[in-house]
């Protein structure tokens, strides 16, 4: 299907409107636009973009939906997919250069915001480590489990022979809970504590855990919990 010229006109000026202003220029179906030219060059992409908004909620939400779920939609092919999930992506590589070979505890905001775009959408639970050197600098992340909608298994010995396997002296725990909500369960509480006593024998520190919810953590620091 050739563009005609108002649909030119209208991609032309979308771009024009985001350059002067960035995203906040625009509203979550436009920015979704402009994903969306790049998959689908000749044809009006406003109603896929305000239908995939109206479906998910959000921008944030559509470009980390499950790639078989966008399939459902009408409209979505591969090239689509792809490039929602090269933006997921970047988001996140951008992220994590904030806190990478940098001393964590003091690029704390950072950290948040990472966790944030790497884990506050997945549909499954999912616990990392972030392994730190004894200057607090961040070496290595790491997803160590990935686990059902409301559970993770964990098993603190394969933490603490990977903190040893890398040379980490501590860590900082992170797992989202897709339900948005992110108070800590019982399991929750239990398994830091497990992890916490296997690595005070080898002077590992456990500096903080944090769950991930939707747009908002809970730290057990904070909260008394560790």
């Amino acid at each position: 299907m050739a563009e005609t010229n108002h649909q030119a006109g209208h991609r032309q000026r979308l771009r024009e409107r985001f350059m002067k202003g960035g995203e906040n220029a625009l509203a979550d179906y436009e920015l979704l636009e402009l994903v969306l030219f790049r998959a689908i060059p000749r044809r009006d992409v406003k109603p896929l973009a305000k239908d995939l908004i109206k479906l998910f909620g959000s921008f944030a939400n559509v470009i980390t939906a499950d790639p078989n779920r966008l399939r459902e939609i009408d409209g979505i092919g591969d090239s689509v997919i792809a490039e929602l999930k090269i933006v997921q992506h970047a988001a996140q590589k951008m992220a994590q250069g904030q806190v990478l070979d940098r001393p964590v505890l003091s690029s704390w905001n950072a950290l948040l915001e990472y966790c944030q775009v790497s884990m506050a959408y997945n549909k499954t639970e999912q616990f990392r480590i972030l392994f730190l050197d004894r200057k607090n600098i961040l070496i290595a992340d790491e997803i160590q489990q990935e686990g059902t909608i409301d559970h993770t298994p964990v098993y603190p010995r394969e933490v603490v022979k990977r903190a040893l396997e890398l040379g980490a002296s501590s860590l900082i725990l992170v797992h989202n809970h897709p339900s948005g909500d992110p108070t800590p369960s019982r399991a929750d509480i239990d398994m830091t504590n497990q992890i916490i006593e296997a690595a005070r024998p080898l002077n590992i520190t456990i500096h903080e855990h944090l769950i991930i919810g939707m747009g908002n953590h809970a730290s057990f620091k904070s909260l008394g919990l560790m």
